[in-house]
């Protein structure tokens, strides 16, 4: 093995150990979210996916239409995007409105219109992490970075070097404005997803993914 070589190893192994407080980053009940207010912690969700949620009685099948309203980005100074280009940040709430969309019309018909059985869906864009180029790639195979790696598969947790996307879901009636539901979440690819360790943005959007499929079965 040559210098470099250990060199590369030895540096994937210590960012990787570092990574335990990085990745662990949660969402919180961001202060300038409609919502926030109403938001408690999860107790019912071991994952931390989703920390926070607001949540009442609702027959979810008596609603057959539903608005999605263009995605916020959040502007509030709690925001967890930290350096990240406002054009990336734009590119992720682009993805963000045609993901959901797209999953919420398999179910619903998708309308702008407010009438009965009509939902009303506001995502509001939080956060971002991206990947690290090439690094995030080869930890998943550098020995270091593979038990960390292994560790976080096994309790779905986030892998090394790998991006995320943090966002608010309220959902409304859309007939009289009342809250049904509402919460924060973080969403990330699994730790050997290795397509979504490619390119910057690849594991906020696979989160983004992740994301519209479990709104999609919450609400079912």
């Amino acid at each position: 093995m040559t210098i470099t070589s250990q060199a590369t190893r030895l540096a994937i192994a210590l960012l990787c150990a570092g990574l335990t407080g990085c990745a662990n980053v949660a969402p919180i009940p961001y202060s300038e979210v409609a919502s926030s207010a109403h938001l408690t912690p999860n107790t019912s969700d071991s994952s931390g996916r989703m920390p926070y949620h607001y949540a009442t009685q609702v027959d979810w099948r008596a609603y057959n239409k539903v608005i999605i309203e263009p995605v916020v980005i959040y502007r509030g100074a709690d925001h967890q995007f930290g350096d990240m280009p406002d054009e990336e940040r734009a590119s992720l709430a682009r993805t963000m409105h045609a993901r959901f969309a797209e999953r919420l019309g398999s179910r619903f018909t998708v309308t702008s219109q407010r009438a009965p059985n009509t939902l009303r869906v506001r995502l509001t864009l939080t956060g971002a992490a991206i990947t690290m180029p090439v690094i995030g790639t080869l930890s998943r195979f550098d020995i270091g970075g593979a038990v960390y790696n292994g560790v976080q598969a096994a309790r779905d947790g986030e892998g090394s070097m790998t991006g995320s996307v943090s966002y608010a879901v309220e959902i409304f009636d859309a007939t009289n404005a009342r809250l049904l539901g509402a919460f924060v979440s973080k969403q990330y690819p699994a730790p050997y997803n290795i397509k979504a360790t490619v390119g910057r943005l690849a594991a906020a959007e696979d989160g983004i993914d992740k994301g519209a499929d479990a709104l999609l079965a919450q609400l079912r």
